[in-house]
């Protein structure tokens, strides 16, 4: 099976793109522990980086389904979660958070509502009431677009295993308060 029904043939840009998304997932999503639940699935190797040159609404949501498809037909132990990162398509946050309900219209016509949960990721993600540059903001960003696909099941194991999950989304906003728009920027010196 082909990686993607879209794929990156610049494979320069392909590098640099899956890079920049290793880099903030190891820095910023597992460094400042904004998922507690990653540093596992990181760590043993069960996350996908699906590179997909879809350039349309169409042409990703395409390419959700077989993400979709293949994570229900793996094993979790071999892969419990995917992130399907799309540089070319939804680009503009409006468009991506109107696409998002097709998303999950998509996830419950294919029979897994309740089985997936699909987390929405961007570089101009913004809190509903917030301001663009309220740093709250950078907690669901991303270098590029990405939906990110979770096995409902995986979550509820962390859940359990974490006793606070619910106050997980207001310590992320401590967190990204005290570190400030030059904390963030210092994470991506080298």
């Amino acid at each position: 099976m082909p990686q993607t029904l879209t794929p990156y043939t610049d494979t320069t840009a392909a590098e640099q793109v899956l890079d920049e998304t290793k880099t903030w997932l190891e820095r910023a999503v597992i460094g400042l522990n904004l998922c507690p639940f990653a540093k596992s699935v990181f760590v043993k190797k069960q996350v996908r980086y699906a590179l997909t040159a879809a350039s349309t609404a169409d042409e990703l949501l395409a390419e959700l389904e077989r993400e979709l498809t293949r994570l229900a037909e793996t094993d979790p132990a071999e892969l419990d979660t995917t992130l399907l990162i799309h540089p070319l398509a939804m680009t503009d946050f409006l468009d991506y958070h109107f696409f998002l309900a097709e998303v999950d219209a998509l996830n419950r016509n294919l029979g897994y509502d309740g089985v997936f949960q699909i987390a929405s990721l961007h570089p101009q993600y913004e809190f509903s009431g917030s301001e663009p540059d309220d740093i709250a903001n950078f907690t669901n960003r991303s270098p590029y677009p990405t939906l990110h696909l979770l096995r409902e099941s995986s979550i509820d194991r962390a859940v359990a295993a974490f006793p606070d999950a619910a106050d997980i989304f207001e310590r992320n906003i401590e967190t990204m308060e005290r570190l400030g728009h030059a904390g963030w920027k210092k994470l991506w010196l080298s």
